[in-house]
């Protein structure tokens, strides 16, 4: 009988004041990727994380790519819905940074585990992995060790990229290209024109035609084994490790400054970046965590061959020179 009479007080009250509690139950909306939004990918699992712990509702919206996120607030400006973005990277965030939108986050970030030093005031980084070229053992069990060696191989060898103005993976084969070999880079272009079998918009077009057998080589990266371990028990995708080094991609997550939820925002990125937050991403968004998860990271990370070098390249000179080095790609490979 309590039992009964407190489920019909509860129903009771829910028909007098439900309404009114929906409205101030606050909703913060995070614009990032489709990939990241999807069934498959973390959204769901860090929606569900965090509005056990906020009484808020987490809203995400989809555009096709990271760039396109930052296109789009970049149109809405000031007038977006957007409270934060998720899914900006390093090669990025300086372009981001410069357009005056995003706000500084406010946060103590400790214990990060990452291939270089954090101490970025206005984004958050949540994942990482190095830029790297898929490729099968059961057709290509030797891969080249370098870009020179990929060039040098029969042209028949063929190579699937993205292009740099539209997918985060091209633009950091660009700058990984940029940071390996400085002003030979329209040499190592042109090199590779003769291998490239396409470049195509977005990552998961490439990976495709490479999975269909179409080319023997993706751009990608370095834990995108992991999938197929994790997914397929596959162990023959492995990533080519070349001897100058690889460049990293960082994904990031910022607030903007029009956000008429700040501390909501503020409180996201700290979950997002946490330990209980970060479990979400590995086996859902294929990259490493950016804190130590230990024996809560899937055995499928945990050995994947990593480079030894990471190179780098500062963000005022991607800012000054970005243009530049895409033009200087598009004409030694068109």
């Amino acid at each position: 009988m309590v039992k009964s009479f407190s489920l019909a007080l509860a129903v009771l009250v829910a028909g007098f004041s439900g309404a009114g509690y929906a409205q101030d139950k606050p909703t913060l909306t995070a614009y990032t990727y489709d990939g990241f939004a999807a069934e498959w990918g973390p959204g769901p699992l860090l929606k569900a994380g965090f509005e056990a712990t906020c009484n808020c509702t987490l809203n995400w919206v989809a555009a096709d790519s990271s760039i396109g996120t930052l296109r789009r607030v970049q149109l809405e400006g000031a007038t977006t819905e957007a409270d934060v973005l998720v899914g900006l990277d390093t090669a990025i965030a300086g372009e981001a940074r410069a357009t005056g939108l995003f706000a500084d986050h406010g946060l103590t970030l400790t214990g990060l585990d990452l291939p270089e030093d954090w101490s970025d005031s206005q984004f958050v980084p949540f994942d990482y992995s190095h830029f790297a070229f898929m490729h099968d053992t059961d057709t290509m069990p030797v891969p080249p060790k370098n870009f020179e060696e990929l060039i040098s191989l029969p042209e028949d060898v063929k190579i699937v990229i993205q292009d740099p103005r539209s997918a985060t993976p091209g633009l950091g084969l660009l700058l990984w290209v940029k940071a390996a070999y400085g002003d030979r880079a329209p040499e190592i272009w042109a090199g590779l024109k003769p291998h490239i079998l396409t470049i195509t918009r977005e990552w998961s077009e490439s990976y495709s035609l490479f999975l269909e057998g179409e080319a023997d080589m993706v751009l990608s990266y370095t834990t995108s084994p992991a999938y197929h371990i994790f997914d397929e028990d596959d162990h023959t995708i492995k990533a080519a490790l070349f001897n100058e080094g690889h460049f990293p991609q960082i994904e990031v997550a910022g607030i903007l400054k029009s956000s008429d939820q700040p501390e909501l925002a503020a409180q996201f990125l700290a979950y997002l970046a946490s330990p209980e937050g970060q479990k979400a991403i590995p086996t859902t968004n294929w990259m490493f965590p950016v804190v130590d998860l230990g024996a809560d990271l899937d055995p499928s990370f945990a050995d994947l061959p990593q480079p030894t070098k990471t190179l780098t390249l500062s963000e005022e000179d991607i800012i000054a020179n970005s243009g530049a080095w895409i033009d200087e790609m598009l004409a030694a490979v068109q």
